[in-house]
């Protein structure tokens, strides 16, 4: 189903949104318009299911007896080991 709204925009989204429409990008501004939201409604899906992630892993965590955490000192490496292989991805 279709819906029909009015939406309005700067003067520079505007002239952005003509001018994908002129190179062939989308058939039209409402394409375009709903491409940008179809985008933004795929990131929030992603960033819900991290935030679940970081929730799930944080309750676990609190559950976890303390006798069962890992003791780190300065000569323990793994976080500059998860963080070197971070940036390696990137």
């Amino acid at each position: 189903m279709t819906v029909t709204t009015t939406v309005s925009f700067t003067e520079r989204h505007h002239e952005f949104a003509k001018r994908k429409v002129q190179e062939g990008s989308c058939a039209s501004v409402s394409c375009l318009v709903a491409q940008g939201i179809e985008r933004l409604m795929q990131d929030e899906g992603k960033r819900e299911a991290v935030l679940a992630g970081m929730a799930d892993a944080i309750r676990t965590r609190m559950q976890t007896h303390r006798s069962d955490f890992i003791e780190m000192d300065e000569s323990d490496t793994m976080l500059d080991d998860v963080r070197s292989r971070l940036l390696r991805r990137e």
